[in-house]
């Protein structure tokens, strides 16, 4: 068998207070140099949420940027996930330490967490993590499928068969999240990954955008969209026609191969000068 294709990647990346809020707690992180990208959304009183989800960034990008290895890519080890995966996972560990030693040492950070959804791109492997209820779909061949289960109370409801999905909609808890980040000394990251191919998009969100949006307007605005970063501005305004309650961020990741055609490389190298 040959070598595995490298992928090249488009992203383009919002992220807005919405009409409620009067600070923005989500944060993001997009390094194609290094493959990986992240969604956070912060919580906790004051200023605490914003200061959670940019520590796990923060500290997610600097582990990731060294390539170091630490105790923590072995804990909970699958054997069946790539080494890339576990990089991940340990480097989402170093952040939830980091957060839950922070709200201890300051007490106005008391409590604090954040949600987070991140996938790491190796030649043709995506892997992903995710706690909390931001989201990841893959969005291929004109379809759309949820990449992840949300760490949630209604979610939980939903899959017990205690609540249906119009339910939870509509529940007064939907917004109460069962696992994040900095909350305890350890957490339970969930962990996958998927073999990636020519033409593939991926999203990133936070709940701001799927509180008010579903799934198949998410798909219908991609497929409507002219590249990446229209891709990003509808869904955003979507969001925010919605009711804008909460703060919303999306990236969108797409991804082609080096086989692509010339067409195709003359047109991305026009649009995005900067893709990696």
């Amino acid at each position: 068998m040959g070598k595995p294709m490298p992928m090249r990647t488009l992203h383009s990346v919002r992220s807005d207070v919405g009409l409620k809020r009067t600070h923005n707690e989500d944060r993001f992180l997009a390094d194609p140099a290094i493959g990986v990208y992240a969604v956070c959304d912060g919580m906790g009183g004051g200023n605490a949420g914003e200061v959670a989800s940019a520590l796990a960034v923060e500290t997610i990008h600097a582990h990731l940027r060294t390539g170091r290895q630490d105790d923590r890519v072995s804990m909970g080890s699958d054997a069946n996930l790539s080494p890339n995966t576990h990089r991940l996972a340990g480097a989402i560990r170093a952040a939830n330490e980091s957060i839950h030693e922070a709200s201890w040492t300051n007490p106005s950070y008391a409590g604090m967490g954040t949600t987070i959804v991140a996938v790491h791109l190796s030649n043709d492997l995506l892997s992903i993590a995710h706690v909390g209820d931001s989201r990841l779909y893959l969005i291929r061949n004109g379809k759309i499928d949820a990449l992840t289960a949300d760490h949630s109370w209604v979610a939980e409801q939903v899959r017990r068969g205690l609540m249906t999905e119009g339910e939870a909609e509509r529940s007064s808890k939907r917004n109460i999240v069962t696992r994040a980040l900095g909350v305890e000394r350890v957490v339970d990251v969930e962990l996958g990954e998927i073999p990636v191919r020519h033409g593939d998009r991926f999203l990133l969100c936070s709940d701001g955008l799927t509180r008010g949006v579903r799934t198949p307007d998410i798909l219908r605005a991609v497929e409507a969209a002219s590249d990446v970063e229209d891709s990003a501005d509808r869904l955003l305004a979507m969001a925010n026609d919605a009711g804008g309650d909460d703060n919303t961020t999306v990236l969108l990741l797409s991804l082609f191969d080096e086989a692509s055609s010339p067409f195709w490389r003359r047109l991305t190298q026009r649009w995005f000068p900067m893709a990696s």
